[in-house]
């Protein structure tokens, strides 16, 4: 079955969702994103996709004091991404309680940088983020487009050891009109070994199912969950 991976995204160290990519479109949903997590821990989730956006958008880790509470004070595995780009943010966000991290822009920009540290940690705590539009790949909290296109670039890294990947589709994302399943299934048939985990636009259970049905691996999900589209009863049942 299908992993459910619910997200928490930080602007000024409050949990916010954008509308693809757009920091202009951004909604404030709790000013504490550790009561955020802790509630999802009480339904029984496990796992939790911690996304710095400042971090992102500057280029250098920024909200780790946030990493730090919400690891200190549950025993969420989080997976963390957002403006890594030198051994010392990786080493800040591991020393703030991340088990794993997400590596997306740097792959594309230092891709020395990156496979260092997937063969410094494996892969199973360093994760590709691939975040797309039109199959091209997309940099820097998706401000940057770029002529390289997506199969190309996970077909290189697969080469190199990766086998897990963040899969975004930016044109999707928290808008809550549907997976863009095809994309996925279309990474599964190339890479049928590749631990997918897709990301954007799932507005109800039903998106997330029609993505079990075609055998993706994990679903992140943020803005359905803060909506009320999708309630941490229902996830917690499909992840127990």
């Amino acid at each position: 079955m299908i992993e459910i991976i619910p997200a928490i995204d930080i602007i000024d160290a409050k949990c916010v969702r954008l509308s693809q990519g757009d920091y202009a479109q951004k909604k404030i949903y709790n000013e504490n994103p550790l009561e955020v997590a802790k509630e999802f821990e009480a339904n029984g989730i496990k796992r939790l996709h911690l996304v710095d956006l400042d971090g992102a958008k500057s280029s250098r880790i920024v909200n780790y004091k946030v990493l730090e509470n919400i690891a200190t004070h549950t025993n969420l595995t989080i997976d963390f991404g957002g403006g890594l780009k030198t051994d010392e943010d990786l080493r800040i966000a591991f020393e703030s309680g991340a088990s794993m991290v997400t590596g997306g822009s740097i792959a594309v920009k230092n891709p020395s940088v990156f496979l260092s540290w997937l063969q410094k940690f494996g892969s199973e705590k360093i994760i590709l983020g691939a975040d797309v539009k039109n199959e091209n790949i997309a940099v820097s909290g998706w401000q940057e487009g770029t002529e390289l296109n997506m199969f190309d670039f996970l077909r290189d890294y697969t080469a190199k050891g990766v086998s897990k990947i963040i899969c975004t589709d930016i044109s999707k994302d928290g808008m809550l009109q549907g997976s863009n399943v095809n994309l996925y299934v279309k990474i599964k048939q190339q890479f049928p070994k590749l631990f997918v985990i897709a990301s954007g636009g799932i507005s109800s259970m039903n998106d997330i199912f029609a993505l079990n049905d075609k055998n993706i691996d994990g679903v992140i999900t943020g803005k359905a969950i803060y909506e009320g589209k999708i309630t941490l009863q229902e996830i917690s049942k499909i992840n127990s």
